[in-house]
């Protein structure tokens, strides 16, 4: 008797709209289409994800603390045999920020700290066993808050080991938790705090991590840019101004390149899609070619009869305005495929004038969406025992 041959799989793809061999918007077919152990291995994936990413961002953590420790002991060594005062730390961050313009913790408050966690904890093996496990946040709220070294380091362990925020080891502090609980740390935690704790989340957010690694700049336009994305979509259907939302972040393959479409529209009063690319940096020409590359996928693959061209909308958010533009398909001719053009204007054509907002509506909109920096402690000067020589 012939044995059970496995079940053939269905290679076919969803899309959205007409397919094309060369370009397609993908879309993700319904759970009940999927093999019955589909959840539970996107449930060990995303485990599995979740974790590396919590230990690969805490060994950059690790090499970060250290790192900075090294900084302090060679000032601390330099002070105590030389008297190196105040100005040299302030010469010393100069030349540091200027060859690293990128990292902000080499300010001179920042390498005065670094020299205090190093007078602090002489060993360097007791830093990189526990201490270079906690951000550089956690170990500033030790220095500052505690007095003793067993007990610095008993908080060090229960972060770890509970995944403690700094604003909860701060609680926790005040709280005199380890009079409380009056336990000796013997073994120090070896694991990762836990994946969903506090302090998993703060280490991805630590503005010094990512200053150290150099990420911190890309990181900002991408936080920037998802809130711009929120606050367009939520602005343009509040308008009600025949705005129909129809997806963000969509997915486009064009040959062999992966693009992502900001949101997407159809504007069901004007009878076309509207595409809408956000950028957190200012104007590039380059983006008005990216737009214009998805507003011919959209063309190609979603427009029916009777609708229109699709109308982009381009958003750049820079340091000193924000921009917006419209980009406009060769919208007043009928041409062909290989003849479209996009167009940057500066007024819209009048039968456009009474559906879409003014690209004024839409800077001084943007404009009230200011996002806050990072949060980031405001920690007294560290105490020293004695004062700063060689000024």
């Amino acid at each position: 008797m012939a044995g059970k041959q496995p079940k053939k799989a269905d290679d076919s793809r969803r899309g959205i709209g007409r397919a094309r061999p060369e370009a397609m918007l993908p879309a993700s077919p319904p759970l009940h289409d999927l093999p019955s152990d589909y959840l539970g291995l996107l449930q060990d994936l995303k485990q599995r994800i979740g974790t590396e990413r919590l230990r690969v961002t805490l060994a950059a953590n690790a090499a970060m603390v250290l790192l900075y420790w090294d900084i302090g002991q060679a000032i601390l060594q330099r002070q105590q045999r030389e008297g190196w005062g105040a100005k040299v730390i302030d010469r010393l961050s100069a030349d540091l920020r200027e060859a690293f313009p990128d990292m902000q913790g080499l300010s001179p408050r920042n390498l005065k700290y670094m020299r205090a966690f190093a007078e602090a904890w002489p060993d360097r093996a007791i830093v990189q066993a526990t201490l270079a496990q906690i951000t550089w946040y956690h170990n500033l709220a030790l220095l500052e808050r505690l007095k003793t070294p067993e007990e610095r380091l008993w908080y060090a362990a229960k972060t770890i080991e509970n995944g403690w925020s700094r604003d909860i080891l701060t609680l926790q502090i005040a709280g005199r938790l380890h009079h409380r609980q009056g336990k000796a740390v013997t073994n120090f935690p070896t694991a990762l705090p836990p994946a969903d704790s506090d302090m998993a989340a703060q280490v991805f957010k630590d503005p010094y991590l990512f200053d150290f690694l150099g990420t911190a700049d890309p990181r900002r336009e991408r936080e920037v840019e998802r809130a711009l994305i929120d606050h367009v979509e939520r602005f343009l259907l509040e308008l009600g101004q025949g705005f129909a939302f129809v997806g963000r972040q969509k997915a486009l393959e064009v040959g062999d390149s992966d693009f992502v479409i900001d949101l997407l529209f159809y504007h069901y009063i004007l009878r076309c899609f509207v595409v809408v690319e956000l950028k957190a940096v200012p104007f590039d020409p380059a983006f008005v070619g990216q737009l214009n590359l998805y507003l011919s996928a959209v063309d190609d693959l979603l427009r029916q009869p009777g609708d229109k061209l699709t109308i982009g909308l381009l958003l750049c958010k820079g340091k000193d305005r924000t921009v917006a533009e419209y980009a406009l398909r060769g919208f007043q001719k009928p041409i062909g495929v290989a003849d479209w053009e996009t167009q940057i204007v500066t007024a819209l054509p009048e039968e456009l004038q009474a559906s879409l907002p003014t690209v004024e509506q839409i800077e001084a909109e943007l404009q009230r969406l200011e996002l806050p920096p990072p949060p980031a402690p405001k920690p007294k000067k560290p105490g020293r025992k004695k004062k700063d020589g060689g000024e």
